[in-house]
Protein backbone atom coordinates (compact mmCIF):
# COMPACT_ATOMS: atom_id res chain seq x y z
CA UNK A 1 0.00 0.00 0.00
CA UNK A 2 1.85 3.10 -1.20
CA UNK A 3 1.68 6.49 0.44
CA UNK A 4 2.09 9.29 -2.07
CA UNK A 5 2.30 13.05 -1.91
CA UNK A 6 0.15 14.98 -4.35
CA UNK A 7 1.16 18.52 -5.22
CA UNK A 8 -1.05 21.21 -6.70
CA UNK A 9 0.83 23.58 -8.97
CA UNK A 10 0.15 26.57 -11.14
CA UNK A 11 1.31 26.72 -14.74
CA UNK A 12 4.17 28.94 -13.50
CA UNK A 13 5.42 26.03 -11.37
CA UNK A 14 4.36 27.44 -7.99
CA UNK A 15 3.20 24.77 -5.52
CA UNK A 16 -0.14 25.87 -4.04
CA UNK A 17 -0.96 22.83 -1.94
CA UNK A 18 0.11 19.38 -0.88
CA UNK A 19 -1.79 16.30 0.24
CA UNK A 20 -0.50 12.96 1.49
CA UNK A 21 -2.63 10.05 0.36
CA UNK A 22 -2.62 6.40 1.41
CA UNK A 23 -3.66 4.15 -1.47
CA UNK A 24 -4.99 0.61 -1.23
CA UNK A 25 -3.15 -0.56 -4.34
CA UNK A 26 -0.33 0.56 -6.62
CA UNK A 27 -2.37 0.15 -9.81
CA UNK A 28 -5.53 2.20 -10.23
CA UNK A 29 -7.32 4.36 -12.78
CA UNK A 30 -7.07 8.13 -12.99
CA UNK A 31 -10.73 8.23 -11.87
CA UNK A 32 -9.84 6.24 -8.72
CA UNK A 33 -6.89 8.55 -8.01
CA UNK A 34 -9.16 11.60 -8.28
CA UNK A 35 -11.78 9.90 -6.09
CA UNK A 36 -9.19 9.08 -3.41
CA UNK A 37 -7.82 12.60 -3.47
CA UNK A 38 -11.23 14.31 -3.32
CA UNK A 39 -12.50 11.98 -0.59
CA UNK A 40 -9.41 12.69 1.55
CA UNK A 41 -9.50 16.47 1.16
CA UNK A 42 -13.25 16.63 1.88
CA UNK A 43 -12.84 14.34 4.91
CA UNK A 44 -9.97 16.49 6.23
CA UNK A 45 -12.04 19.65 5.77
CA UNK A 46 -15.14 18.16 7.44
CA UNK A 47 -13.06 17.11 10.47
CA UNK A 48 -11.68 20.64 10.81
CA UNK A 49 -15.21 22.04 10.50
CA UNK A 50 -16.46 19.71 13.23
CA UNK A 51 -13.61 20.90 15.46
CA UNK A 52 -14.59 24.52 14.73
CA UNK A 53 -11.41 25.50 12.93
CA UNK A 54 -11.73 27.32 9.64
CA UNK A 55 -14.23 27.75 6.88
CA UNK A 56 -11.87 27.77 3.88
CA UNK A 57 -11.77 24.68 1.71
CA UNK A 58 -8.51 24.18 -0.14
CA UNK A 59 -9.51 21.48 -2.59
CA UNK A 60 -9.34 20.53 -6.21
CA UNK A 61 -12.69 22.03 -7.23
CA UNK A 62 -14.94 24.75 -5.83
CA UNK A 63 -17.84 23.55 -3.67
CA UNK A 64 -21.33 24.75 -4.50
CA UNK A 65 -22.13 27.95 -2.63
CA UNK A 66 -18.49 28.83 -1.94
CA UNK A 67 -16.57 31.89 -3.08
CA UNK A 68 -13.06 31.85 -4.46
CA UNK A 69 -10.55 33.16 -1.89
CA UNK A 70 -6.78 33.65 -1.78
CA UNK A 71 -6.22 30.33 -0.02
CA UNK A 72 -8.94 28.12 -1.43
CA UNK A 73 -12.70 28.55 -1.34
CA UNK A 74 -14.58 30.42 1.40
CA UNK A 75 -17.84 28.90 2.60
CA UNK A 76 -20.40 31.57 3.44
CA UNK A 77 -21.62 29.55 6.42
CA UNK A 78 -19.92 26.66 8.22
CA UNK A 79 -21.14 23.33 6.86
CA UNK A 80 -20.02 19.86 5.91
CA UNK A 81 -19.15 19.18 2.28
CA UNK A 82 -20.31 16.00 0.52
CA UNK A 83 -17.47 14.22 -1.27
CA UNK A 84 -19.48 12.71 -4.14
CA UNK A 85 -20.57 16.02 -5.78
CA UNK A 86 -16.97 17.24 -5.42
CA UNK A 87 -15.74 14.04 -7.09
CA UNK A 88 -18.23 14.43 -9.95
CA UNK A 89 -17.16 18.06 -10.48
CA UNK A 90 -13.51 17.03 -10.44
CA UNK A 91 -14.06 14.33 -13.07
CA UNK A 92 -15.93 16.82 -15.24
CA UNK A 93 -13.16 19.39 -14.81
CA UNK A 94 -10.55 16.78 -15.83
CA UNK A 95 -12.52 15.88 -18.94
CA UNK A 96 -12.89 19.58 -19.88
CA UNK A 97 -9.23 20.45 -19.26
CA UNK A 98 -9.80 22.37 -16.03
CA UNK A 99 -6.68 20.66 -14.72
CA UNK A 100 -4.27 18.03 -15.83
CA UNK A 101 -2.37 15.39 -13.92
CA UNK A 102 1.31 14.59 -14.28
CA UNK A 103 2.49 11.25 -12.91
CA UNK A 104 6.26 10.89 -13.00
CA UNK A 105 6.22 13.59 -15.73
CA UNK A 106 3.73 11.62 -17.86
CA UNK A 107 0.24 12.93 -18.55
CA UNK A 108 -2.64 10.42 -18.50
CA UNK A 109 -5.34 11.34 -20.99
CA UNK A 110 -8.51 9.64 -19.78
CA UNK A 111 -10.28 8.92 -16.52
CA UNK A 112 -10.19 5.18 -17.22
CA UNK A 113 -6.46 5.02 -17.97
CA UNK A 114 -4.64 2.69 -15.59
CA UNK A 115 -1.64 4.09 -13.75
CA UNK A 116 0.90 2.56 -11.39
CA UNK A 117 2.00 4.59 -8.38
CA UNK A 118 4.83 3.87 -6.01
CA UNK A 119 5.97 5.73 -2.90
CA UNK A 120 8.60 7.42 -5.09
CA UNK A 121 6.09 8.58 -7.73
CA UNK A 122 5.68 12.28 -8.36
CA UNK A 123 2.01 13.24 -8.72
CA UNK A 124 1.14 16.80 -9.72
CA UNK A 125 -2.29 18.30 -10.33
CA UNK A 126 -1.76 21.30 -12.58
CA UNK A 127 -4.69 23.70 -12.42
CA UNK A 128 -5.25 25.50 -15.69
CA UNK A 129 -6.56 29.04 -15.69
CA UNK A 130 -8.98 30.09 -18.42
CA UNK A 131 -7.76 32.96 -20.57
CA UNK A 132 -9.62 36.23 -20.23
CA UNK A 133 -10.57 38.29 -23.26
CA UNK A 134 -10.43 37.22 -26.85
Amino acid sequence: MPTITIKDQTTAGKTTGELTLDLLTETLTVRELIRSRVYQEVDDFNRKQAAGSGDNFNGLVQPTGAEKALNGYHLKAPRQIAWRPQFEKACEAFEHNGFLILIDNRQPESLDEEITLRATSTVTFLKLMPLVGG
